[in-house]
């Protein structure tokens, strides 16, 4: 797992068969950029938890599903803020 921030969403009207119901977002980890399916409904600017490889195509839905990096969740308060 990981975290990054959401960017913004990603628009993209032709899909392969099984990709064009799912929402994407691009996510920023540090200065990499890669695109991910978005699981939960996040917006841009949200921290969020990702996972990759055989995690993130079934929590994409299905083992088949074509996918290396998919959001699992909204992270409440990040980054974490230093105790007084």
């Amino acid at each position: 797992m990981k975290i990054c921030q959401v960017e913004r969403p990603l628009v993209a009207t032709n899909r392969i068969p099984g990709l064009e119901h799912k929402h994407l977002q691009v996510v920023r980890d540090g200065s990499a950029t890669a695109v991910a399916v978005d699981a939960v409904g996040c917006i841009p600017g949200d921290w969020v938890i990702c996972v990759g490889s055989s995690a993130a195509r079934e929590a994409a839905g299905s083992k088949e599903y074509p996918s290396d990096l998919t959001i699992v969740g909204i992270i409440d308060r990040w980054p974490p803020t230093e105790e007084s």
